[in-house]
């Protein structure tokens, strides 16, 4: 039987090839874990469609390889659903003829261990590893069911980095020092960094992109935040940007639309889907909250942490990034103060990045200087959908609701 890459989300195209979870002549159940490969978005596992003895693979880790591609041979079977629990004891000879007596059995049969026990660790935990070049074979898990959990395998780093001290405590000498020639290191240019790059040159060669900046007065909100704190409500600004955005998105519909350029069409959509850009180790991801128009501020709080939590341990699913319609970017918890002009995700048509807030002086209507906290913001758009004006309007909207919170609050309601 050839197992296949088959698309497991979104139009997916190709894949790249991380590692084999199994190896040739392991006997697997149906669903188990064959390998585990690096699609544009997430890592996902590729399980069995039947139970059965790997044979052979046909790709490398390592490689990059199209949807409909063959990864390895497994031979099916009905009756190895299960393994043999006794077979027929057979006698060993010495050289001479004189005969041994075999391995000690029951009734004339013996008992057979299974064949290769699969290591149960998830994608992640795999990953640490092999970054490291830790065996799984040689951790012991702690998990249910022996699973090797990520504290393991650093508790295992561990041990082998204390061994290598007390050795190295032992030596006599020191070894002499001796310069290493300057080299350039590969790094691997596939995976999730490969879709990355494709999907942002698609973007800024189909879209004309158009970055507007504005000036956002955060004071107010600062102020707001550190009442709710007082009475144990834990809102990230995060959210209420989130939360004002889609006040904003009902008045200004075009911005959360989807251009169908082969059926000349806008697709305005009613349900606001807002992804969250996160920064991975891996790169960067959007996971996406759904019907956030729906949504009270302490919701989307809610769901934006655990979203992010999942990116942060490569546990996201195909459903958790998928469907989109407006994108928002927070790189200030980073130092970004300035502005940025961020790419649009195809076929969406706008995305705000949020910056470093600083603390500004200010002229007020009564011609007062004051110290207020600024916060910069950058909006791109589709050129094609919407134009500059309707960008302006919809950030001074944004600006007036942040300077006010007693305004979102009332549109809440």
């Amino acid at each position: 039987m050839e197992v296949k890459l088959h698309d497991i989300g979104e139009g997916m195209a190709e894949a790249g090839i991380n590692c084999f979870l199994v190896k040739p002549g392991d006997f697997v159940k149906a669903d188990d874990p064959l390998l585990e490969v690096q699609t544009d978005k997430m890592t996902a596992e590729i399980p069995s469609p039947a139970a059965g003895i790997v044979k052979e693979f046909k790709v490398n880790p390592g490689d990059t390889v199209p949807v409909g591609t063959t990864l390895l041979i497994l031979e099916a079977s009905a009756t190895l659903g299960r393994q043999p629990e006794k077979v027929a004891a057979i006698p060993e000879y010495k050289k001479g003829g004189a005969e041994v007596e075999g391995p000690s059995s029951v009734n004339g049969t013996s008992q057979v261990k299974p064949i290769f026990p699969r290591i149960l660790a998830s994608p992640y935990t795999r990953k640490i590893a092999r970054e490291h070049g830790i065996r799984l074979e040689d951790v012991t898990g702690t998990g249910p069911a022996g699973r090797i959990m990520d504290t393991d395998v650093y508790n295992f780093l561990e041990n082998l980095t204390t061994n290598d001290s007390q050795q190295q405590t032992g030596l006599t000498e020191a070894e002499p020092k001796i310069d290493q020639p300057q080299t350039v290191k590969p790094v691997p240019f596939r995976g999730r960094r490969r879709q990355i790059a494709k999907n942002m040159l698609h973007s800024i060669q189909t879209i004309p992109h158009c970055t507007h900046f504005e000036e956002i007065d955060v004071t107010n909100l600062i102020e707001f935040r550190k009442e709710l704190k007082a009475s144990n409500i834990q809102l990230s600004a995060t959210a209420i940007f989130i939360k004002t955005l889609s006040v904003c998105l009902k008045e200004f519909p075009i911005f959360n639309a989807i251009l169908d350029e082969e059926n000349e069409v806008i697709n305005l959509n009613d349900h606001h889907h807002i992804g969250t850009a996160v920064d991975t180790e891996d790169g960067l991801i959007v996971p996406v909250i759904r019907n956030v128009q729906a949504k009270s501020l302490t919701e989307i709080h809610s769901e934006m942490k655990a979203l992010t939590e999942k990116a942060l341990r490569n546990q996201l699913t195909i459903k958790d990034i998928q469907g989109g319609t407006f994108t928002v970017s927070n790189v200030g918890p980073l130092g970004g103060s300035i502005g940025a002009t961020p790419i649009i995700q195809h076929p969406q048509v706008a995305l705000v990045s949020f910056h470093k807030t600083k603390k500004m002086p200010v002229v007020n209507e009564r011609d007062e200087i004051e110290i207020r906290s600024i916060m910069n913001l950058s909006m791109s758009f589709d050129h094609r959908v919407a134009d500059g004006a309707s960008a302006v309007k919809f950030t001074n909207k944004f600006a007036a609701y942040i300077a006010n919170p007693q305004l979102l609050l009332l549109e809440l309601v």
